[in-house]
C-alpha cells in the first residue's frame, strides 16, 4: 500500500459491518453506468463543489467515491498542491478509479482506497469532505457526517449532493417511464436505501451537528431521439434487475432491458414528452469548532 495511503491508518481488508447489499451490484457493466452518469450530471457537481468553497490546495476526503469521478473532479479544482483521497467500500470500483487517475495525469495527489464506510477512521485533518450519491445507502447518514466531519478541520467543508427519487417525471405522462420509475424506487425503497435523500439532507446535516447548509438543485431533462437519458434509465434497471427480482418486484420478461432504451425513446419522441430524472439536491456547510 502507498506510503501516503497507509498514513490514513487503511487496510485494503476492511470488513463491511453493514449487512444490506449494494442494491446496483458491482457489475462491468454498473461500473460503466457510474462513468456514465459521472458524465451526465459532472457540471451540476462541479458547480455544488465551486459554491461550497473547494479551492486549489486543499486536502478532500471523497466518500462513496465509486470509480472516481467526484475524486478526479476535485482533484482537478484542488490541483497539484492539494491532495484527494476517494474512498469505497468495491475494490474493483477502486481499481477502475487509480487506472484513471493515472490515465488523467492525476495519481500523485487524487488516491484512492478500499475502505467500508461505517469504519472508516483516518488518521488525518482534511479542509473537506465531499460525496454524491452515498448518503442514500448509508445505514446511519448522519452518525456517519459526524464522525467524518470530525476529521475536517473547523471552518472547513461538508459538501454532498444526492437524489430526490420522487419527483422524477415525464411530461406529458408515459406509460413505460413510469413503470421504469416505479421498478427502480421501489427496488431501492424496499432494499432498505433512502429515496428522497436530497430531501433529507438539512435534516441529515442537522443530525450529524452541522449548521443549516446552503442548498441548490439541478436536475436532466431530455425529448427527441438523441436524449442519453432513455439509456440511463434503461442501464440503471439493468443494474438493478438482480434485487427487483429478488425482492419480487419485477421479472426480467416484464422490463425486458436490452431493448428497453429503444421503447422509452419510441415513447418518449411519439408523445413529444419532455423526461425528467430526479433533481440532484446539493448541500454544504462549514464544520463549527466542536
Amino acid at each position: 500500500m502507498d506510503k501516503r495511503l497507509a498514513s490514513f491508518g487503511m487496510g485494503a481488508d476492511a470488513p463491511t459491518t453493514d449487512p444490506r447489499p449494494y442494491a446496483l451490484g458491482y457489475s462491468t457493466r454498473e461500473l460503466q453506468r457510474l462513468a456514465l452518469q459521472g458524465a451526465l450530471i459532472r457540471d451540476f457537481t462541479e458547480d455544488m463543489l465551486r459554491r461550497a468553497g473547494i479551492q486549489p490546495g486543499m486536502r478532500v476526503l471523497d466518500i462513496g467515491c465509486g470509480v472516481g469521478d467526484v475524486s478526479l473532479l476535485a482533484g482537478k479544482m484542488v490541483g497539484p498542491r492539494g491532495m484527494v483521497l476517494g474512498v469505497d467500500r468495491s475494490a474493483e470500483a477502486i481499481d477502475l478509479a487509480e487506472r484513471r487517475a493515472t490515465e488523467a495525469g492525476q495519481c500523485h495527489w487524487t488516491r484512492f482506497a478500499a475502505e467500508d464506510l461505517d469504519t472508516f477512521a483516518p488518521d488525518e485533518t482534511f479542509d473537506a469532505v465531499i460525496g454524491r450519491l452515498v448518503l442514500m445507502y448509508l445505514p446511519d447518514p448522519s452518525a456517519t457526517l459526524r464522525r467524518l466531519a470530525g476529521h475536517v478541520r473547523p471552518g472547513g467543508i461538508v459538501a454532498f449532493q444526492e437524489m430526490a427519487m420522487p419527483l422524477a417525471r415525464s411530461v406529458p405522462d408515459g406509460p413505460l417511464f413510469s413503470r421504469c420509475v416505479g421498478w427502480i424506487t421501489d427496488t431501492i425503497e424496499r432494499a432498505g436505501f433512502e429515496i428522497d435523500m436530497g430531501g433529507r439532507l438539512p435534516v441529515t446535516f442537522a443530525a450529524a451537528g452541522l449548521p443549516a447548509p446552503q442548498m441548490i438543485s439541478a436536475g436532466l431533462a431530455g425529448s427527441g431521439p438523441a436524449s442519453p437519458l432513455y439509456n440511463y434509465i434503461a442501464e440503471t434497471l439493468r443494474s438493478l434487475l438482480p434485487m427487483a427480482e429478488r425482492l419480487g418486484i419485477a421479472t426480467a420478461d416484464e422490463i425486458e432491458v436490452d431493448t428497453l432504451a429503444e421503447r422509452l425513446c419510441r415513447e418518449a419522441v411519439e408523445q413529444r414528452s419532455c423526461v425528467m430524472t430526479p433533481p440532484f439536491v446539493g448541500a454544504w456547510a462549514n464544520v463549527p469548532a466542536w
